[in-house]
């Protein structure tokens, strides 16, 4: 496995990004879902200074994997993917880094607007992003909510894409973003065999 994506697969960083970012939007979504619902409590407040803080923390990370895939570029699509796919997967990862990059920003905005100060992991302060606003906190609340269920929705449809690519299609799109020897494309992939220079990177 290289750090670096190759033509063929996604590397080691970008798959780590991926993944981690992954599972940080998962706790994020299903502690904000819970701890709106908890009652007032040193509990509740602490559980808040930790949604923002890895709120920001997957804010830091989409931005760099977004550097990193400049930096790294992108394996080429998999061999026999039909043009509208690969449109459709370009225009889908687009707005994926989209609302991951609005959903954290919608709450530092929810944030400043209520007046609150921003502590990241209790060591040190962000600015606020916005003025003190009773109208700008419920609409950046509203729109923050919007933002978690458009998110999960394409995501979802993402997943399904990919483990349609793997069921149906028989090739590599999912193999791809796993470390190697996790997930092999299926034996009838339509992806031609690897040259021997190629060996090493697929």
């Amino acid at each position: 496995m290289t750090w670096k994506n190759t033509n063929d697969r996604w590397g080691s960083v970008s798959q780590l990004l991926h993944w981690l970012i992954v599972l940080m939007i998962l706790g994020l979504g299903t502690v904000g879902l819970v701890m709106t619902e908890m009652r007032n409590s040193p509990d509740k407040i602490q559980i808040y200074l930790l949604h923002k803080s890895f709120g920001l923390t997957v804010l830091a990370l989409i931005t760099l994997r977004l550097l990193w895939r400049l930096y790294a570029g992108a394996p080429r699509p998999v061999p026999g993917t039909p043009h509208w796919q690969e449109r459709i997967a370009t225009l889908t990862h687009g707005a994926l880094y989209a609302l991951v990059f609005a959903m954290p920003l919608s709450g530092w905005v929810l944030n400043s607007a209520a007046g609150f100060p921003l502590r990241w992991f209790e060591l040190f302060n962000l600015p606020p992003i916005a003025a003190k606003s009773e109208s700008l906190h419920e609409l950046a609340e509203q729109v923050h909510e919007w933002l978690f269920w458009t998110l999960i929705a394409l995501a979802l449809v993402h997943a399904a894409a990919a483990i349609y690519h793997h069921v149906f299609q028989r090739d590599a799109t999912l193999a791809r973003m796993l470390p190697r020897g996790w997930l092999r494309a299926p034996a009838t992939s339509p992806t031609p065999p690897l040259t021997e220079e190629h060996r090493d990177v697929a």
